[in-house]
């Protein structure tokens, strides 16, 4: 079944100066009011997904990756607010506020919910897709990644291994993440801040969004995904992209048993 999308009329909004792209109108959104027809969870060990009053409440104990259901087409900008809960709870750890976005996989590329995946970290290796895993491995460190549809190899290049603690979580503090696929360049913004910004020779231009967690608790607000158009001003970044220097792949990353960001 598709699901329900908030559409509205055309629009031209401006961002931030320094940013490559404007806003063009906004093509969806979920105001977290309705419950969760808009999203389907890919559960580990269980645990309680509910939407009201405006709030994503998320409560696990395990691996989770929570779909926006309705494929995305770039060139686009996913918005939403997170806030890492740090009370009495068995899971508020603090840890894992993670995404994957332009998704598909690569063993059933023509229908991407058709692939078995359980919540397992390992699951999602054989996605086509942008991830960044900000705090991970118990709030120390944070990640992006191009997922290449490979089992076993996940590239991280040097400079998207972070562990400054001003790229970390802070406990019970609303942020807002904001996701750009526009063309080649793959961006990833924490309140403001670029943390990730990617040239991609080959970039992934449609795909889906996921929420993706480990034994945490997190509550979201105000989902929202727009269509973008390039700045003025600011030429050719698909182009750029495919002139970039090629990079010596790296080697693949080993996980922990307990998994990794």
């Amino acid at each position: 079944m598709r699901p329900s999308v908030v559409l509205f009329a055309w629009t031209t909004l401006a961002v931030a100066a320094d940013r490559p792209f404007v806003l063009a109108g906004r093509i969806a959104a979920d105001d977290f009011s309705h419950g969760t027809a808009n999203w389907t969870a890919e559960l580990e060990k269980g645990g309680s997904i509910t939407a009201k009053d405006g709030v994503l409440d998320v409560d696990v104990p395990g691996g989770l990756s929570l779909w926006w259901k309705q494929e995305l087409r770039g060139p686009i900008f996913i918005r939403y607010e997170a806030t890492m809960v740090q009370a009495a709870g068995a899971n508020d750890r603090v840890s894992d506020l993670n995404c994957f976005w332009m998704a598909t996989d690569a063993r059933s590329p023509g229908d991407f919910f058709a692939a078995r995946r359980l919540g397992r970290f390992a699951d999602y290796n054989e996605l086509r897709a942008y991830y960044v895993g900000q705090g991970g491995n118990t709030n120390t460190t944070t990640r992006f990644r191009r997922y290449v549809g490979d089992a076993e190899l996940r590239p991280l290049l040097p400079e998207h291994d972070l562990s400054d603690g001003s790229v970390l979580l802070r406990p019970n503090t609303p942020q807002t993440i904001e996701l750009v696929a526009l063309g080649g360049r793959i961006q990833y913004y924490r309140d403001g801040r670029l943390l990730f910004d990617y040239q991609d020779r080959e970039p992934y231009t449609r795909g889906y969004f996921a929420l993706r967690t480990v034994e945490s608790h997190i509550q979201i607000r105000h989902f929202e995904v727009y269509r973008i158009t390039e700045a003025r001003g600011v030429v050719g970044l698909v182009g750029i992209a495919r002139r970039a220097n090629d990079r010596t792949k790296p080697a693949p990353f080993a996980c922990s048993p307990g998994g990794c960001g």
